[in-house]
């Protein structure tokens, strides 16, 4: 069972970090348009940040615990 909790982990963290980098995208996006929404940019900033975080909580679940 925790192959498959693994396999399930990793299949969200690669979602989790393709859905980054298209926000990443759009972002830029949206920074070089003329007349951009601030209010929008800000939004996404936001969301990538919270994507980030749970991207690094998954990453820390995969990652054994070394004892020094």
């Amino acid at each position: 069972m925790k192959q498959e909790d693994d396999s399930e982990l990793r299949t969200q963290l690669a979602r989790l970090r393709q859905e980054h980098r298209d926000l990443d995208a759009a972002i830029e996006a949206l920074h070089n348009a003329p007349g951009s929404d601030l209010l929008q940019v800000q939004r996404l900033k936001k969301r990538k940040l919270v994507l980030r975080d749970r991207i690094i909580q998954i990453e820390d679940q995969l990652t054994p615990d070394i004892i020094a």
